[in-house]
């Protein structure tokens, strides 16, 4: 996969350019010795990290940037790190005379970098210290600001730096949330077509089929991830840069981010309120794409009805506040200021019938992807013991309401309300 050729970007017969701002990236073995020509002109850096992640890149982190003023920020690695406003100040009262921002971490730490850099000006990097998440080239960073599931546009590093030997040390949970990932995209990128055809939403056929590409070249690596095979997590890495690159091209994360995705915010949103547990980003992304290839073949199974669900504002309130507790506001308010509870969409689905079911049934079923959740280690039933058919059937019903994005979670609502279970 060349990474080079994807920077220089595209003229697309969509016609738009497509573009993708990182200036360099390198996944290959001693890649961290590249901060050293990519530091040459900064002074001082300020490398943030956790105790985890910094004791498996820091000291070569450190070792490249010798002769610079180094400051640190390294969080306990004892309890996850959330992304919040707090971890935030944490960043930015290091900021002052930084002249560059290093990241030695995956997900939580990139994302703070990501959103610290875009807020002050001041570039970053990323060393890599983990296959985990695809968000490493894209432009997004995912947040939660007054306990709320928010993505906020940003920019893209600097550099990314991952050396293969060091990914696949990571711990085996992360090495399967990276490929649960890219299984979500199954669902992704069906969404998008999806909201394609019944919103008119932007679809690039070309972005579609480069975020398709890094899924085929990862999916039967499965077994040889298990083992930490070095070659076969250097793939997967490449696959996930390969995805955000993808993102930045089309200037979100819609190529990469659908109902797989809110299902899995909705059950870390629900258990840090609640303070119930809840698994790795990428792992929920795989699992709740089991759930989502369900509701498409459940709608593939049923007739579209003569009227679309709704329930009436007073009760959607309360079960808002039952269902998020101090964060409904903010998802209420979203979906006020959206207006998708006041369109109905009846007539469009079933002008468009033949079309939307082409599109649905025109991805895995749900015991292939159940196949390939299993090839990585993973149990299912892990995920229905831990969440319980309750919890499932309410993030089915209104893990929508997290975000602006139209799924194949609001089709099932509007056609046939709220998934009913114990």
């Amino acid at each position: 996969m060349n990474m080079k050729t994807l920077l220089k970007g595209m003229d697309c017969t969509c016609g738009r350019h497509h573009s993708c701002d990182i200036g360099y990236i390198a996944i290959e073995r001693d890649a961290i010795a590249h901060l050293s020509e990519l530091c040459s002109k900064e002074k001082t850096v300020l490398i943030v990290a956790d105790r985890n992640t910094f004791r498996a890149a820091g000291e070569q982190t450190m070792e490249a940037l010798k002769g610079k003023t180094v400051k640190t920020v390294i969080f306990p690695g004892e309890k996850v790190l959330i992304p919040d406003e707090s971890a935030v100040a944490d960043v930015l009262e290091h900021c002052g005379t930084v002249d560059k921002i290093v990241g030695v971490g995956s997900g939580v730490i990139q994302d703070l970098c990501k959103y610290v850099s875009f807020q002050t000006g001041i570039p970053y990097c990323i060393v890599a210290t983990a296959p985990s998440m695809d968000g490493y080239a894209s432009t997004g960073a995912a947040m939660i600001m007054g306990g709320m599931k928010v993505t906020y546009p940003c920019h893209v590093p600097s550099a990314i730096l991952a050396d293969p030997a060091i990914l696949k040390d990571a711990p085996l949970e992360m090495i399967q949330a990276g490929y649960g990932d890219i299984i979500g995209k199954y669902s992704a990128l069906n969404d998008w077509r999806l909201s394609h055809t019944v919103n008119g939403e932007y679809f690039c056929e070309a972005i579609y089929q480069l975020t398709f590409e890094m899924v085929k070249k990862t999916l039967s690596l499965g077994d040889k991830l298990l083992e930490r095979d070095e070659d076969s997590v250097k793939t997967l890495m490449e696959a996930l840069v390969g995805v955000g690159v993808a993102m930045s091209y089309a200037g979100s994360s819609r190529p990469a981010s659908g109902s797989e995705h809110h299902l899995s915010h909705y059950f870390e949103i629900t258990g840090i309120v609640r303070g119930e547990p809840y698994f790795p980003h990428g792992i929920d992304v795989a699992f709740s794409t089991i759930v989502t290839a369900q509701l498409r073949e459940e709608i593939l199974a049923k007739q579209f009805p003569n009227k679309q669900y709704r329930i009436s504002r007073e009760v959607y309130l309360v079960k808002m506040r039952e269902i998020y507790g101090p964060v409904a506001d903010g998802c209420v308010a979203l979906q006020d200021k959206l207006g998708r509870y006041d369109r109905d969409l009846l007539q469009t689905y079933k002008e468009k019938e033949s079309e939307i079911r082409s599109i649905l049934a025109d991805m895995p079923k749900q015991w292939e992807i159940e196949m390939l959740v299993k090839q990585i280690g993973l149990d299912k039933n892990d995920f229905y013991k831990r969440y319980g058919e309750k919890k499932i059937n309410e993030a089915i019903s209104y893990a929508k309401d997290l975000k602006d994005r139209y799924t194949v979670l609001w089709m099932y609502y509007d056609l046939f309300g709220e998934k009913s279970g114990k």
